[in-house]
């Protein structure tokens, strides 16, 4: 690591009485940034652990504190100081953690005026059982988790298939691609699941993150998919997609393709990195872009039927369509609202041993917007776009004449 920046965050862990931090510093040397020789304190540098609760109090000292250092402040835990540190040595060190809370391990650079270079390797976890827990207090349960989920989309993918296969004559190519979304999904979470147990219990994944990143960047470019595709009525209101919502896919595809090695950047790097922050950014933007782009095809679907109404003699079946995509409609934004928005504002508000409720209530959402078009979309002889009578066909022509609750 090579930096001057005057605090560089390096991990972020929640503790249990009796959790403790590593750290190994090695190669270190310093470089002024001036032309003039400045005179090198190596006791103005070091690393601090800080509670999130101290971060307001901190800044607040600074702002307030004439010649503030942040290793200095009475809100910190000082790991070590530089000045225990010799040129080209190396530097081990532990600290256990008392009080239970979540504590991010920070460098503090007090000198900015000098660049540090360094090779520094960290380890932070609790003791359960006598044995170390890499995974932090509140995603304990996150491996038991996900792999319920796992086994809740199994099942789900097997009724699918049975589902499919029964009624053979009426699927069409839309509910293969659902059915791809379910593996996809179901294989993200066993990965998941794999990924936390293998973190838990050594530090690393062993290679279950590559895996996680590969099968949740196809569920992420599937399910995007479905919900364009489902939008624009393909396989179910027309055989073939207009001009414009082929634009829009191949506008969504490639930003997924952008926004899954943002995750992969996101999640291997860490907060040390330079660019870390910026690709944060660039991840939330292309998902906000994404969730925008999936509300065009599904009102240019309601505003088609809309016209078609008034136009070709089918009210009950367009009525049952509109009635159908409406409800599609409310229920993406809803399920893109709660889980872009929501679930992120949940986390924030509960306690840090209590992370993973955050991951469970989003999964949930995820699984029942899933059920929800599953339901509503999968292949039955009982049509509800094609099997009207005639007294529906009068009762739906006077609802669309009278009622404008179908307008955007």
């Amino acid at each position: 690591m090579d930096d001057a920046r005057p605090m560089i965050l390096f991990e972020r862990f929640g503790f249990s009485p009796g959790g403790q931090v590593d750290i190994s510093v090695s190669q270190v040397s310093w470089k002024s940034r001036q032309q003039q020789k400045q005179e090198l304190d190596p006791s103005l540098m070091g690393f601090f652990l800080v509670r999130d609760g101290s971060l307001p109090l901190i800044v607040n000292e600074s702002e307030y504190s004439p010649n503030f250092c942040v290793i200095q402040s009475h809100f910190v835990k000082l790991f070590f100081k530089f000045d225990n540190v010799s040129v080209g040595a190396t530097y081990n060190s532990k600290v256990v953690v008392s009080e239970p809370d979540v504590y991010s391990l920070v460098f503090g650079n007090c000198q900015p005026e000098f660049s540090i270079t360094m090779q520094v390797h960290t380890a932070m976890y609790n003791v359960i059982d006598s044995r170390k827990d890499y995974l932090p207090l509140g995603e304990i349960e996150l491996p038991k988790l996900y792999f319920l989920f796992f086994l809740l989309y199994a099942f789900f993918f097997i009724f699918w298939v049975y589902v499919c296969v029964k009624q053979r004559p009426t699927v069409d190519k839309i509910h293969l691609i659902m059915g791809a979304l379910l593996l996809f999904k179901g294989l993200k979470m066993i990965c998941a699941s794999e990924d936390k147990a293998y973190v838990r219990r050594t530090g690393t994944p062993h290679g279950w993150d590559v895996a996680f990143y590969v099968f949740g960047f196809f569920k992420g470019v599937i399910l995007f998919t479905v919900i364009i595709l489902i939008g624009t009525g393909w396989s179910f209101l027309k055989p073939f997609l207009q001009d414009r919502e082929k634009n829009v896919l191949m506008i969504v595809i490639p930003l997924q393709v952008l926004e899954n090695i943002a995750s992969v950047v996101i999640g291997e790097t860490g907060p040390a990195t330079k660019d870390w922050i910026t690709w944060n950014q660039i991840f939330l933007l292309i998902d906000v872009v994404c969730c925008a782009a999936v509300f065009f095809p599904i009102i240019w679907s309601i505003k088609s039927l809309r016209e078609a109404s008034k136009t070709d003699g089918k009210a009950a079946r367009n009525l049952k369509k509109l009635t159908l995509f409406k409800q599609f409609y409310l229920v993406v934004i809803g399920y893109l609202y709660f889980t872009r928005i929501l679930v992120p504002a949940i986390g924030t508000i509960l306690d840090f041993r209590f992370f993973w409720v955050g991951a469970a209530v989003g999964e949930t959402a995820s699984l029942a917007f899933y059920v929800f078009i599953f339901h509503n979309f999968q292949p039955t002889e009982r049509n509800p776009y094609l099997v009207v009578d005639e007294d529906e066909e009068a009762e739906a022509g006077r609802i669309l004449e009278e009622d404008d609750s179908f307008e955007l």
